[in-house]
């Protein structure tokens, strides 16, 4: 009898997907505070705290870093869904 394959390992696991989403829902944070008329600065200090306060709670928490990881599937989809709508758009057109 054979062993079944072994299960590949995701790779969605890795910290420097979590750092990057972090950064993305900083920047989220800093952009929603700016076009509130918030200080640049002041909107720039927030924004870096909620991405320091996002990696340390992943690195701490499974459900945080559960949560974290579902949200980089849908930020990393939609980005993929939009590079490949401009791929189609420039293969027409040739470019």
């Amino acid at each position: 009898m054979n062993s079944p394959a072994p299960a590949a390992q995701p790779a969605s696991n890795s910290p420097a997907r979590r750092i990057a989403v972090a950064l993305i829902l900083g920047g989220l944070v800093f952009t929603v505070l700016w076009i509130m008329v918030f200080n640049m600065i002041i909107s720039l200090l927030i924004g870096a705290g909620c991405c320091v306060v996002i990696v340390a709670a992943s690195s701490a928490s499974d459900v945080v870093e559960m949560i974290l990881d579902a949200v980089a599937s849908v930020i990393f989809g939609v980005v993929a869904v939009i590079a490949a709508i401009f791929g189609a758009i420039f293969s027409v057109f040739g470019f």
